[in-house]
């Protein structure tokens, strides 16, 4: 199991008015997402055919494996799925690359073991393997790219210290998060804890703004505008914290999103956020 590194100060106590049941609950707010959920699994099989991926393995078992979108040599960008580290799989995120690859920039749609099969950090430590798959199958530093729980992953690998992997520094040069979450704490006490096991400790040491800051390197924190508080509260929180310790952060808000819709522009090439990924990994 991969560790977390040392955090580098003690995080201040939650604040006991948020109820945060309430604010974590995406499908709740969303009472719409099954439909959501069925068009993304519909429009990622249509870009599947139209673009069958190459299924690049990082380790045993079906879960870990990568679907590569080629769009041509160049730098890759790794997606990351959501669905709270216990939900999902790589082949309802296929449409995430279809923007991406429409404007030349490969993208390996990752899948991970889920919870309360593994951890947590096990998940933290299977997405650091995929990056390295990744990087040696282009042979181009990585963008770690994701969704809620995949953006989370996102910025773990940004701050993973690559030498200590036995990798060269700077394996993944950027993150793009898109409503992802950095500080795990309050998820303890929700319903969401039952497959995470998470503990106050443990909560802390897989939150990614706690740990030491990858100075130098880019972070963007991306959130819905329709989203709840505590997804605005994590992106601006990594963002002012790693900012201030060297980190090159952005935060952005796109309006009128909820915790769903917040990757439609990820289809379409011409978008914002398409253009932006697509800098961060060429740039």
């Amino acid at each position: 199991m991969h560790q977390a590194p040392a955090q580098p100060a003690t995080p201040e106590p939650l604040d006991p008015s948020v109820d945060y049941l309430a604010e974590y609950d995406n499908r709740g707010r969303v009472p719409e997402h099954p439909k959501l959920f069925e068009a993304w699994a519909r429009d990622s099989a249509r870009w599947r055919e139209e673009l069958p991926p190459h299924v690049l393995s990082y380790g045993e078992g079906e879960r870990r494996k990568i679907d590569v979108f080629e769009a041509g040599e160049g730098p890759a960008v790794l997606w990351i799925h959501g669905g709270y580290w216990q939900a999902m799989d790589r082949s309802s995120s296929s449409v995430c690359a279809r923007g991406l690859n429409l404007r030349g920039v490969t993208v390996g749609v990752a899948g991970y073991d889920l919870c309360p099969r593994v951890s947590i950090g096990d998940i933290v430590g299977q997405m650091r393997k995929a990056a390295i798959a990744l990087w040696r199958h282009t042979g181009w530093p990585v963008v770690a790219a994701g969704h809620s729980a995949g953006g989370h992953l996102a910025a773990c690998l940004l701050a993973t210290d690559w030498e200590a992997e036995g990798a060269i520094p700077a394996r993944v040069k950027a993150a793009y998060s898109v409503s992802g979450l950095f500080d795990l704490r309050p998820l303890v006490d929700t319903p969401l804890n039952g497959a995470l096991k998470l503990d106050a400790t443990e909560a802390v040491r897989q939150s990614p703004l706690y740990w030491p800051a990858p100075t130098g390197l880019i972070l963007d924190a991306v959130v819905g505008g329709a989203e709840s508080g505590e997804y605005h509260r994590q992106s601006r929180s990594i963002v002012d914290a790693w900012g201030e310790r060297g980190v090159k952060t952005r935060y952005e808000e796109v309006a009128d999103a909820n915790h769903f819709t917040v990757l439609a522009p990820l289809a379409d090439p011409d978008s914002a956020m398409v253009a932006r990924v697509a800098e961060l990994a060429r740039g």
